[in-house]
């Protein structure tokens, strides 16, 4: 499953992998795929060095990558507590109102949000970047478009490759202009942030759109049947994030979480705003339902959203509230029915993929040589 990009990056399949955990960012790369661990929920650049420490101990000298969340525009002289200030009183009422009536516990005194994600700021994610090009990155992706021209220039001055999402082709182009060296084709049925234009319509239109520039497809690939899929359609490998949230190298610290996504169908997602402020698909549940519904105060914006909602998802997954526990993930979800292991999923993939050049291969009177 070799592509032209993928022999540039030294890897076996052309199968790039996000996750937020550097044990399955590793097990990827081992696989001959390319891990690339995702770096918004650090907010300390040790905790930052000490996960990257452990997947390049563990990647057997073989490529990776990270992720950040950039804004393209830089906001000078803006500190947390400065958006913390902006949350208005009515959405805060809101949210202890919700947990209230599901019997949501406290959190023990003193006891600290585990999920306080504000990789988004500037000063965060730039701290992260200090961190990064210590390590021997060989992939830079930005999941809010293209990062700032300081930080393209940063990472080409070291070798390493920049890529932004895309979630349609005039985003891509934007890309483009940039200087980005490779854009993710994000369709409509991926988890976390995306936008609403299907991958089969999306990943030729950014193909054509920035060719010679190499494309990656994304959202709603789960079998190498849909690997071979996006490689027709012009993609020079795939982006695959929600499969791996139930491999048994995964950490999501819950085995009612797990249990929700291995029980979920396709249908069982939604694109709201309810975790970060910006249509973002996930697991749909009576937390995503509360926010969309118009009888309420609606979301805010990103940042302000994720800020207003962290202390009340820490307690949501600490203390496992099944009608309020969710998580990012896309319309692939329907797919993962078992744990298994990342080095199991990406042979399934590499079979899969096998499958369906043999089969096009016969349709077209071909030999599978």
């Amino acid at each position: 499953m070799e592509t032209e990009l993928s022999r540039r990056l030294g890897i076996e399949h052309a199968i790039f992998g996000f996750t937020p955990f550097p044990e399955v960012a590793a097990a990827i790369t081992r696989a001959g795929g390319f891990g690339v661990l995702g770096a918004v929920r650090y907010t300390a650049p040790d905790d930052l060095a000490r996960d990257l420490d452990r997947l390049h101990r563990h990647a057997d000298g073989k490529p990776y990558g990270l992720d950040v969340v950039m804004p393209a525009k830089k906001v000078e002289g803006v500190t947390e507590a400065d958006v913390e200030a902006m949350i208005p009183d009515e959405h805060r009422g809101f949210v202890q109102e919700l947990l209230a009536r599901h019997g949501v516990p406290e959190l023990a005194e003193g006891e600290a949000s585990g999920w306080r994600i504000t990789g988004w700021m500037e000063e965060v994610a730039r701290s992260q970047l200090d961190v990064a090009f210590d390590y021997p990155i060989r992939l830079l992706a930005n999941a809010l478009g293209s990062p700032p021209a300081d930080v393209i220039a940063r990472a080409h001055g070291h070798g390493v490759l920049v890529a932004a999402l895309a979630g349609s082709a005039r985003h891509a182009r934007r890309h483009a202009e940039a200087g980005i060296d490779v854009v993710v084709a994000q369709g409509y049925e991926a988890g976390g942030h995306t936008g609403e234009i299907g991958s089969m319509v999306l990943v030729p239109e950014v193909v054509e759109a920035v060719a010679p520039l190499p494309v990656l497809a994304a959202g709603g690939i789960g079998s190498g049947e849909q690997v071979a899929a996006g490689l027709a359609l012009g993609a020079q490998g795939v982006w695959l994030g929600s499969l791996w949230l139930t491999t048994e190298e995964a950490d999501l610290h819950s085995e009612a979480l797990t249990a929700k996504l291995l029980a979920a169908g396709s249908g069982d997602t939604v694109r709201s705003r309810a975790l970060t402020g910006k249509p973002a698909r996930q697991l749909r549940t009576a937390w995503t339902d509360a926010w969309d519904d118009p009888a309420g105060p609606g979301t805010l914006p990103m940042p302000l959203q994720g800020l207003l909602v962290a202390d009340a998802v820490s307690r949501i997954q600490k203390y496992e509230v099944g009608e309020l526990l969710g998580t990012p993930v896309g319309q692939i979800v329907g797919r993962m029915t078992s744990e298994r292991t990342v080095r199991a999923v990406v042979d399934d993939l590499t079979r899969g993929f096998e499958r369906a050049v043999t089969r096009i291969n016969r349709i077209a009177g071909r030999s599978a040589t």
